[in-house]
């Protein structure tokens, strides 16, 4: 199975921010941020394997910002990294003031997918070929965010995450 580079599962969607999809502030619910990036994610992700996929994980989701009733939310979700059977991918999240023309960076975050054939189990999937400076940034760093996952999941010793080790040990 032939490598896909990152640019090729670039997934944009934008979204307006209406009263059904605020808290009592007026600002978008963090769960609603969450399902509509699931969804940018496993486009993402189904557009580098060509396959269904799953959400296996959701991790490091930073808000930095609110988005407020009326503003239009825009997710970009690209593959950071493939595995053996998942992908990572890294999500943007910015809000837009349309009425003051601001653009602002909401949040960002990763999500894991694991790639499934028609039996439900899971398969290979194309390895990624970072090619910008960011690309191969979030590449690098995903080994590393893969072992924490696993760790904090119980499938993996703390011993055995020799990424993390190097990390905080200079092994």
């Amino acid at each position: 199975m032939a490598p896909r580079k990152a640019t090729d599962s670039i997934t944009i969607m934008t979204e307006l921010v209406l009263p059904n999809d605020t808290n009592l502030y007026g600002n978008l619910m963090g769960g609603r941020l969450m399902y509509w990036m699931d969804i940018a994610a496993a486009l993402s992700a189904q557009k580098h394997c060509n396959a269904a996929v799953v959400t296996a994980s959701v991790d490091n989701i930073s808000f930095e910002n609110p988005i407020r009733l009326g503003n239009v939310v825009h997710i970009q979700a690209k593959i950071s990294r493939a595995f053996n059977t998942s992908m990572e991918i890294h999500l943007k999240v910015w809000g837009e003031d349309l009425k003051k023309q601001h653009k602002y960076k909401s949040n960002e975050a990763y999500y894991t997918f694991v790639a499934l054939d028609a039996d439900n189990k899971p398969i290979p999937v194309p390895q990624l070929i970072p090619e910008t400076e960011e690309e191969k940034k979030l590449f690098e760093g995903a080994l590393r965010r893969r072992q924490l996952r696993l760790i904090l999941g119980g499938k993996m010793k703390p011993d055995d995450a020799i990424e993390l080790k190097a990390l905080f040990m200079g092994e």
